[in-house]
């Protein structure tokens, strides 16, 4: 994807060229955590590409920075130009939660993925639990050390909310069935949207850490720097590495063992949901338990009725990355 640089209420952002045709159906803008890294491109081409199927006009919004006060001020220039529909992958829900207030009372239908604490939303969906998705991480930890040892946890930043449920959900695990063998360094480290910040942040607990055996990264830029500060330090195979990615960005790395591997969702089909759900609702679909939405299946929703949670999961190892990173991911 090619980028470029525009200016919302004087704030740089990065957003694609690219966007869907205007058309007469209902306008889509959603902001992402970040711009230019693989995982979001292709949410972003996901986005495009169902906007054109339906014939409405979409948008992906990307920050240069994982910054809160960007996707804030992206946000509020979407509420500005009338959109019917924003969509939002939040760094910092509390950050995020008085922008959206603000645009659902302009009329304005407010979703967010990968933000399951958002009050100002109408709907909020995921394609994994967060329960699941940590402890699915922190099995695959687990069975990989033979010897005893610590590991440390990386997440997009402390402000992050999924990141930091799935992190906590891991350590959960690991304390409850693999104490034994692992013990947590520190607590987490807000690194995991920057390649350079996790290699750098884990050349430095490899460095003070001898026992150091594993790293749990939940942000898609943690598991590649990871990766890249365990080859550096030619500790393949010896010190572990898993999380989600990009499969086309990390596959080099799990195929040499590296990466040990990990588990995601297709952000694609996270973007395609974004417009078809948005569409759903301009149209004033209601959306309750048996509705069939594509990309989700039939969801049940949680009783409060904003949460819609499916599993949707794919699994990343030397088998399946190549696989993957076929498709696009």
């Amino acid at each position: 994807m090619k980028l470029v640089q525009a200016t919302v209420s004087g704030v740089a952002l990065a957003a694609g060229l690219a966007s869907a045709a205007v058309a007469d159906g209902p306008s889509i803008g959603v902001v992402v955590k970040i711009g230019g890294i693989p995982w979001f491109n292709a949410m972003e081409q996901g986005i495009l590409e169902r906007a054109e199927e339906l014939g409405v006009s979409a948008e992906m919004i990307g920050p240069v920075s994982p910054d809160p006060a960007l996707q804030v001020r992206a946000i509020e220039d979407l509420i500005a130009r009338g959109v019917d529909v924003i969509g939002v992958v939040p760094n910092d829900e509390a950050a995020l939660e008085p922008v959206l207030q603000r645009a659902r009372e302009a009329g304005i239908v407010v979703i967010s993925h990968e933000g399951p604490g958002l009050e100002n939303v109408d709907w909020n969906f995921e394609l994994a639990s967060a329960e699941g998705f940590g402890e699915a991480h922190a099995k695959l930890l687990c069975d990989s050390v033979d010897e005893p040892g610590s590991y440390a946890v990386f997440v997009g930043s402390l402000t992050v909310p999924l990141h930091n449920a799935w992190a906590d959900a891991g350590i959960a695990w690991l304390e409850e069935n693999c104490s034994d063998r692992l013990t947590l360094v520190g607590d987490r480290y807000g690194v995991a949207e920057s390649v350079d910040d996790s290699r750098a942040t884990a050349l430095d607990l490899i460095a003070a850490n001898s026992d150091l055996r594993g790293f749990l990264a939940f942000g898609s830029q943690g598991p590649i720097g990871a990766g890249r500060a365990i080859e550096e330090r030619r500790l393949t195979g010896e010190v572990h590495v898993m999380g989600p990615f990009s499969p086309g960005q990390g596959q080099s790395l799990v195929m040499d063992g590296t990466i040990t591997g990990g588990y995601m969702w297709n952000p694609a089909e996270a973007g395609r949901v974004f417009v078809t759900l948005g569409n759903m609702l301009v149209d004033g679909a209601e959306i309750g338990d048996g509705t069939e939405i594509e990309g989700l299946g039939v969801v049940s929703p949680d009783s409060e009725g904003r949460d819609i949670i499916t599993d949707n999961l794919l699994e990343i190892n030397a088998e399946t990355v190549g696989v993957l990173a076929d498709m696009g991911l």
